[in-house]
């Protein structure tokens, strides 16, 4: 019998979703601070079989946390601890804004989904940049060329109006690129007014230019460059998209985001309801998050660093991702169900069922 899930149920599912995650999250990171993750990482951390080269990088694991769970580079050490290949923060936006009034988050618990509409809430690039950059600092001098990877998911503030969103995102991309392994053009939440219209390839085509314009000048490197889209995009988009990155040279996509379908959820019909606007994540998500990744893989081949995120819960799932053509593979809803442990155990089966992904 599993513990956690029996703790889950006593200890958090009655609670404001939100401030569940801020204990669970203030708990993840206080057996950092007290010197107690470092003795956890010795029982965490992935089998050197795993390591996988993407995006120019050496990932401990292909398995990672998806942008959502610290969206301001507060716990990055702490969940490196938990056994995570990469942590990708964010999404962070040019400025700092609250995010939406609040209750945001809400889980679906027949569902194992969560329903959120959180708003890209974060203290802003300037602010949270010298947070990563000592992390990273942090993760070097810890593990050397084997640290777990720092992705950086950045998103348009929401005061700011679409006709102006590239100059927001250039702004991120000056602060926080320097601090980035690699950088995630958020253009697929529900959550931001109007922010899902820039996936148009005649919007997106100039923002991921801009994007990597400020972002080379100011690291004065290469920063891989990726975009994450929607579960929702027709596959005619999908197809689009694909072709896009190939004619700029992007180094991946991340598929998927959340989705704002609501169709074929075992919930009772009044609580999906009750939960009401924003991004369903999780379990539900599973089918259509792999149609989009077979999908792109067949559209860009080998060209592309695909990244799969959506329903990812244990080791098989991460399997069926890598084999539908995934090189890296992102949960974070089933953290939430699954607790502080859940990284280790998947990355235990994958050492056990998967080869490492090749070399993308």
């Amino acid at each position: 019998m599993r513990f956690y899930p029996l703790f889950f149920r006593a200890a958090f599912s009655w609670m404001d979703a939100e401030r569940a995650h801020r204990i669970g999250f203030g708990a993840i990171r206080a057996v950092h601070t007290c010197g107690l993750g470092r003795l956890l990482a010795r029982y965490t951390a992935p089998s050197p079989s795993l390591r996988t080269e993407a995006l120019g990088l050496v990932f401990p694991s292909p398995f990672g946390l998806a942008a959502g769970f610290d969206k301001e580079g507060r716990g990055i050490e702490a969940l490196a601890e938990l056994g995570f290949g990469h942590i990708e923060v964010g999404t962070i936006t040019g400025q700092a804004q609250p995010g939406n009034p609040q209750p945001r988050l809400f889980r679906l618990i027949e569902d194992r989904a969560v329903v959120n509409r959180m708003g890209f809430n974060n203290d802003g690039a300037a602010a949270v940049a010298p947070r990563i950059a000592a992390a990273r600092a942090a993760l070097e001098a810890r593990y050397g060329a084997a640290r777990p990877v720092i992705g950086v998911n950045i998103g348009k503030t929401r005061a700011v109006e679409l006709e102006d969103a590239v100059e927001d995102y250039r702004v991120s991309a000056r602060e926080l690129a320097p601090v980035a392994d690699y950088l995630v053009v958020n253009v697929s939440s529900p959550n931001t007014p109007g922010l899902r219209l820039l996936q148009s390839v005649e919007t997106l085509r100039p923002l991921l230019a801009a994007v990597r314009e400020e972002s080379e000048a100011a690291a004065g490197r290469r920063v891989p460059l990726l975009v994450k889209i929607a579960p929702d995009l027709s596959d005619a988009d999908v197809d689009d998209v694909a072709r896009l990155a190939l004619e700029m040279g992007l180094d991946g996509i991340i598929a998927t985001n959340t989705t704002i379908s609501r169709e074929g959820l075992a919930s009772p019909a009044d609580a999906v309801e009750a939960a009401g606007a924003g991004g369903l994540s999780g379990a539900p998500l599973k089918r259509r998050a792999l149609e989009v990744l077979r999908r792109l893989r067949a559209a860009v081949g080998d060209r592309l660093t695909l990244v799969a995120v959506g329903g990812v819960e244990t080791a098989e799932d991460v399997r069926e991702r890598l084999d539908a053509g995934a090189t890296l593979v992102q949960g974070y809803t089933a953290f939430l169900y699954e607790g502080p442990f859940w990284a280790a155990a998947v990355n235990r089966g994958l050492a056990h069922t998967v080869a490492p992904a090749r070399s993308r």
